[in-house]
């Protein structure tokens, strides 16, 4: 008599390789429709962060030299200025107007889409609603009061196929540099960053204006080189008083950065092109 019931005793003239043990049970082999749910959700995890955490965009530009160059890849804060269709993919209108909405600080680096042509735009916003803001022989008043400014050490920056030299402000040096003087401006917060001018601009002198309700006005770091609130709101040139429903995030760090010399069928460029000073950089 079998002492343990549970045990059961294989049949002595049964086939070995038949015999079914938790060793030999064949594993359920995963379809692929459990394949494509991992992917929805890859896909679906991927558009959530992009669409309120960070997102990667680029530096088309000069306008916010010194401190970012053309080339530059930037990860940039979703979360900060609240959220709206402008922060989905594709800006699908799944959100109703600009909710958690929240107003940027003098001197953060903000994201927004141009007033009319829609595309990203990278600039330093100065003014916020019910400022007044003045610019003199390049000097910019905050509510009547000069910004501090001083005259700070050189910046030397590469010249590339990214980075030219600007004939009227830069020094070129070695023929491989452009060295340009910077100006340390602060704000009443005490925020301070580099600015350049070249000298007596086009837009030296400006308003003075008040920066209405729902408005904010911005500036390009590199002030003769610009394209900012200074100028009417024009496709692919100035942006005028920027909408604050326009924002789309706020910059943050330098993710990645090129010369612009890479090729992309010569992939060992990719690396030989990377300005590896840059990445990781603060804003």
């Amino acid at each position: 008599m079998n002492e343990n019931p549970r045990l059961v005793q294989p049949d002595a003239d049964a086939d070995p390789s038949t015999v079914a043990t938790p060793e030999t049970t064949p594993e359920k082999e995963e379809s692929w429709g459990d394949f494509l749910k991992f992917v929805l959700k890859l896909v679906a995890v991927v558009l959530i962060f992009r669409s309120f955490i960070f997102s990667p965009f680029t530096i088309p530009s000069e306008s916010m030299l010194p401190g970012l160059r053309n080339g530059d890849y930037l990860v940039a804060a979703k979360w900060p200025y609240g959220f709206s269709s402008l922060s989905l993919p594709l800006e699908a209108p799944l959100i109703p107007g600009r909710i958690f909405a929240s107003l940027p600080e003098r001197g953060d680096v903000v994201i927004f889409k141009h007033p009319v042509d829609g595309t990203d735009y990278i600039k330093r916003a100065i003014g916020l609603p019910g400022d007044t803001v003045e610019v003199r022989d390049g000097t910019v008043y905050l509510n009547g009061e000069a910004l501090e400014q001083e005259r700070g050490s050189y910046v030397d920056i590469p010249m590339s196929v990214n980075t030219e030299c600007n004939e009227v402000g830069g020094q070129v040096v070695d023929g491989t540099t452009c060295r340009y003087r910077q100006i340390i401006e602060t704000l009443p917060s005490g925020k301070s960053y580099p600015t350049i001018d070249f000298g007596n601009g086009p837009a030296d002198n400006f308003g003075p204006i008040i920066v209405p309700k729902g408005k904010m006005f911005v500036m390009g770091d590199n002030r003769d080189n610009s394209q900012d609130s200074r100028f009417p709101a024009i496709a692919g040139r100035g942006v005028g008083l920027v909408d604050t429903d326009l924002l789309v995030a706020r910059a943050s760090r330098v993710l990645w950065s090129t010369d612009g010399s890479a090729e992309w069928l010569l992939p060992w460029t990719w690396f030989t092109a990377a300005r590896w000073d840059r990445i990781g950089s603060d804003i």
